[in-house]
């Protein structure tokens, strides 16, 4: 099956950041201090997304060589990894929605943003190695 970036742009990075652009323009309309203009959920969200589309696209290409299968295992690994990641940071999220004192917002932010950035550096490392293989 052939990798397409344009694919990849669009149905994962896209819609991965559409609850950041949804924030932003929700930001923008609103009385100035109601809205966050980026809130850690939002950035949780797309790394949910990246590795979410990591794990799917591998299940899709065929092992050329050895080497791809040991790759794909680490892949999918490194992404189970950051997916619970992930996932305890929208707890504590959730958590902290509730409870104010709970957690310090802008270390949050910089914990998933932090975070979030490294998944896309993965993420796109994986399409690119993925479009080379597919053009094979």
């Amino acid at each position: 099956m052939n990798f397409s970036k344009s694919k990849w742009f669009t149905y994962t990075l896209l819609v991965g950041l559409l609850p950041i652009a949804t924030r932003l323009t929700l930001w923008t309309a609103a009385k100035p201090g109601t809205i966050l203009a980026i809130a850690a959920s939002d950035v949780i969200t797309l790394g949910l997304v990246l590795h979410i589309s990591i794990i799917n696209e591998l299940e899709h290409v065929a092992d050329r060589t050895n080497r791809d299968s040991n790759l794909k295992t680490i892949l999918n690994g490194t992404s189970a990894f950051f997916i619970t990641l992930y996932g305890a940071l929208y707890a504590l999220a959730i958590i902290g929605e509730k409870n104010q004192d709970f957690l310090d917002k802008a270390s949050m932010l910089k914990s998933s943003l932090g975070l979030a950035s490294a998944s896309l550096l993965l993420s796109l490392v994986t399409s690119r190695h993925l479009a080379k293989g597919s053009t094979k």
